[in-house]
């Protein structure tokens, strides 16, 4: 879940008062061994910095983005490349956005609604992906999955029992919690709209009440500590709305062991069944943003001026819709890779993940079938804060860390604040079993309906790399991709100091120690060291 995280810390005040609780270019301007002196950005980011931040340059700007303007500014110059098809496994895609029509893939080989499959890939019109999910959305949480089916001889029924005991104590405490608050958010606002007699009173009418009722000196109170955090009344009821509405999805879908999510008749424990779904890859309600959002990162197209900028500049997105509002089925997202493989993409992003996954071999089968067919697999690390080497996230691409794959790459989530806050609290890490780490909180991209937003999480971070591979395979195509992974891999800037891990500060840990690579992301060292390379 996406919250306000600015609005809860004031809403703990509302809490108080309501409830009485609490090429020929060196790598790297800044040498390496004072990457970790470098400036610490001291003032507020810009309004154009914040839309961009992910684009700019620790180095130049103080601001720890993947220097992916700086590499089209001294690097890229006009130079197109060579057209790369990026799948993107996720939700639906709004495919007529305006700064995503013109970089949708299309399969040229299929011929339009005939009701044929004109190409023999088993996908009766796939004419820009494929949607395994169908005309559903919403759906269950995996462990809720293994609760209802029964079967407690699976070795993973206990655990899913456990967790499932803990998640729905959790969002049954949140939904009173978010209800209690929007009640008195509410009784605020009308207390003094009541008051001043008009619905969009100003916070200078507000501090110049003067009244003897306490009611009225509570809601005055609410509004000033609210204020104080950058918010109006007015706001806090959108967003505690929306809070709310993702607790209820919560509760009403995910963790509900009666729902059944799954319309489209497909054996889930028979991979051999495919051609289930539909062609139509966009999303069934506005609210489905987080594919769109995703392919914005990667590809949106630059300097139309329009919304934002994608890395990529040259590429073509393949939309795979199979993450529904909770967990995506093991089976989908394997066939969604080999659609992918087959249908001729070179990099795909998967900007998803769950702790449970009954039919793990058969996605890192096909994990291992897009590395053997020179395919680029980037995965978000996953929004749990924990360390991956110890906590369980699926997909992986290895069995004890084995690996099965020298193409997967898997992200870690950054803030725009370089210093001991950097790694985003939610972001999940791992010396083994994360690799890298990119630009995630507060990213401007795309939304569905020709919007623009702000979203944050790992599925941000992932595509931010997927991007980079893009551009590497787009300028130098005759680079492998498991050459591509290491070039992304080395090219980082690598960062000795420590860091809060899991957005607690008892929590500190050098930032070399939550990957493999202990480096962050970075285009214009990437296109650097491909150029580099025989």
């Amino acid at each position: 879940m996406k919250f306000n995280y600015r609005l809860l810390a004031c809403l703990g005040l509302v809490t108080t008062l309501f409830m009485g609780c609490g090429g020929t270019a060196d790598i790297l301007s800044t040498p390496v061994e004072n990457i970790d002196t470098s400036p610490l950005k001291v003032t507020e980011l810009t309004e154009d910095e914040k839309k961009n931040w992910g684009h700019l340059d620790l180095a130049k700007d103080t601001i720890p983005g993947m220097s992916v303007d700086r590499a089209y500014d001294e690097l890229i110059k006009n130079r197109k490349g060579t057209k790369v098809i990026v799948a993107v496994i996720d939700s639906g895609i709004d495919i007529d956005h305006e700064d995503l029509d013109d970089v949708i893939w299309t399969n040229k080989d299929e011929i339009p609604n005939n009701g044929k499959d004109d190409d023999n890939n088993g996908y009766v019109d796939d004419i820009h992906g494929w949607n395994f999910l169908g005309d559903a959305y919403d759906e269950q949480l995996e462990y809720v999955r293994i609760l209802a089916s029964g079967d407690t001889s699976n070795p993973d029924y206990e655990r899913a029992k456990s967790t499932y005991e803990s998640e729905y104590q959790t969002w049954t405490g949140r939904k009173t919690q978010y209800d209690q608050i929007a009640q008195a958010v509410n009784n605020a606002h009308e207390t003094l709209a009541n008051h001043l007699k008009k619905e969009d009173y100003t916070m200078e009418e507000v501090n110049a009440i003067s009244s003897e009722d306490e009611s009225v000196q509570q809601a005055v109170q609410i509004a000033q500590n609210i204020n104080a955090n950058g918010l109006t009344l007015v706001d806090a009821k959108k967003e505690l709305k929306s809070i709310q509405e993702q607790v209820n999805e919560r509760l009403n879908y995910n963790l509900n062991k009666d729902f059944k999510g799954r319309t489209t008749k497909d054996n889930i424990n028979d991979l051999s069944d495919i051609g289930y779904g539909n062609g139509n890859v966009k999303p069934v309600k506005k609210s489905e943003a987080h594919g769109t959002h995703v392919a914005g990162i990667i590809a949106a197209e630059r300097n139309n001026g329009k919304g934002a900028n994608g890395v990529a500049n040259n590429v073509e997105i393949m939309a795979l819709r199979t993450v529904p509002n909770g967990d995506e089925y093991d089976k989908d997202v394997a066939l969604a890779i080999r659609y992918a493989v087959d249908n001729g993409a070179k990099v795909i992003n998967g900007s998803f993940g769950k702790s449970f996954s009954p039919h793990s071999q058969w996605v890192r089968d096909a994990i291992k079938y897009a590395s053997d067919n020179d395919v680029v697999f980037v995965h978000a690390a996953g929004n749990d804060s924990n360390n991956v080497d110890i906590e369980p996230n699926f997909p992986d691409d290895n069995v004890d860390f084995v690996e099965v794959s020298n193409t997967y790459i898997r992200v870690g989530s950054l803030t725009e604040k370089y210093g001991s806050k950097l790694v985003s609290g939610f972001s999940n890490y791992g010396k083994k079993n994360v690799d890298i780490f990119a630009p995630g909180s507060g990213i401007y991209s795309t939304m569905p309906e020709n919007e623009y937003d702000f979203n944050g999480g790992t599925s941000m971070a992932a595509p931010g790399v997927a991007g980079i591979a893009a551009l590497i395979r787009s300028q130098y195509p005759n680079l492998s991709a498991a050459q591509v992974k290491q070039v992304i891999l080395d090219s980082g800037l690598p960062l000795t100091t420590k860091v809060v891990v899991g957005g607690d500060a008892s929590n500190v840990k050098p930032f070399a120690d939550l990957s493999t690579s202990g480096k962050i992301a970075n285009a214009y060292n990437a296109l650097i060291m491909a150029s580099k390379i025989k």
